[in-house]
């Protein structure tokens, strides 16, 4: 399985929270508030396509809102090998941080 880089985890993580209301404007959003640092939609949008392109997550067209000129927003939502990456990297993080605490008081 291909692993995930940090910020690829943390858009996994947010499409997951914001279920259907997960667009990039949301996620963008939602992961401003969370870190409490300005995101840029750049930042989210390529790890976003490149999450699609890679099959962990997948996109589709919400309808048209008056709201946005009737325009539609591209919906994501993750897939199952998104599910499998997310618990993958989870898995080597628990194992990484598993002895911090008795590390750092040394």
């Amino acid at each position: 399985m291909k692993t995930i880089t940090r910020n690829e985890e943390l858009i996994l993580l947010s499409v997951l929270q914001l279920g259907s209301d997960a667009y990039l404007v949301a996620i963008q959003e939602h992961l401003s508030k969370i870190t409490e640092k300005k995101i840029s939609l750049t930042s989210v949008h390529l790890p976003l396509s490149r999450l699609e392109k890679n099959g962990l997550v997948e996109g589709a067209l919400g309808e048209a809102t008056a709201v946005r000129g009737g325009r539609r927003k591209k919906i994501y939502r993750i897939t199952k090998y998104g599910f499998e990456a997310l618990e993958e990297h989870k898995r080597i993080s628990d194992a990484l941080w598993q002895d911090y605490a008795k590390l750092i008081t040394r």
